[in-house]
């Protein structure tokens, strides 16, 4: 099972480009951040009609993800729990049945939390609270499962091309990144770092001061595996050529492959 997580920057500005994608890279489980579209203007006729199952979570012009999915659906959960006034359209999660396993596929998008110190720092960091308890809940299942998406952090280092540039910036402060660990620590596996070690590997490029260009770029989008699915990795890569490509978002697909 071939699962990628892909911040497309806007679903109305990007449909073209997510489609040539679907056609061409053919993912069996697609986990779509910042659709910036609400659920009943998502275009799912089209989707749908590659042989996909669409779930979203929308909000008009902001934030919103989405699963697309050749496998049904099941179990769809909309928010992250922890906070009923949360109006950010910001997880989705489902459960889904593949030719050897039943996975829980969670998608989310973090919240970016600048300017920090402040307000939406504050909300970063306490949305990252409610995720550590989400996957506490989810290790505790022993369910195989993976929360994968655009996580706004810079675990290292070595995931930023210029990391003095960071320093500051809500990313890849000291808190972000304990709480980044905090995950980690749990138990859960970040996936391409079992298999790629180097630095010089990253997920989004600016479009401000042909940061593509330089590859001067950052590596955000992140699959964490509970031990059951880490279990079933066969691979983790990242999709580079895509930032390349005519129309792109500032985010590549980031891909994970199981024996599910």
């Amino acid at each position: 099972m071939k699962i990628a997580t892909f911040n497309i920057n806007g679903i109305k500005a990007r449909y073209e480009t997510l489609l040539r994608w679907l056609d061409e890279s053919a993912p069996d489980i697609a986990l779509l951040q910042e659709i910036k579209s609400v659920d009943e203007n998502f275009p799912r006729e089209e989707i749908e009609n590659k042989g996909y199952n669409v779930e979203t979570h929308g909000q008009k012009s902001f934030n919103g993800v989405a699963i697309l999915s050749k496998f049904p659906l099941e179990d769809v959960v909309r928010g992250l729990p922890g906070d009923d006034s949360d109006e950010q359209a910001r997880w989705i999660e489902a459960t889904v049945t593949g030719d050897r396993q039943t996975l829980r596929i969670c998608g989310l998008y973090l919240p970016n939390g600048n300017p920090a110190p402040g307000p939406k720092y504050d909300y970063k960091l306490a949305w990252m609270a409610r995720l550590k308890a989400r996957a506490e809940a989810l290790l505790a299942s022993e369910m195989p499962a993976l929360m994968a998406g655009d996580y706004n952090i810079i675990p290292q280092a070595e995931d930023a091309a210029r990391p003095d540039a960071w320093r500051d910036d809500a990313l890849f402060r000291p808190e972000s990144r304990a709480a980044f660990r905090a995950l980690l620590n749990l138990g859960l596996t970040e996936a391409f770092r079992t298999r790629t070690h180097d630095a010089g590997h990253y997920s989004f490029w600016d479009y401000q001061a042909g940061a593509w260009q330089r590859n001067d770029g950052i590596r955000i989008d992140h699959f964490l595996l509970t031990p059951q699915c880490a279990d079933l990795l066969r691979d983790c890569w990242i999709e580079t050529d895509m930032r390349g490509r005519e129309k792109p978002s500032d985010h590549v697909p980031v891909w994970v492959d199981l024996e599910a």
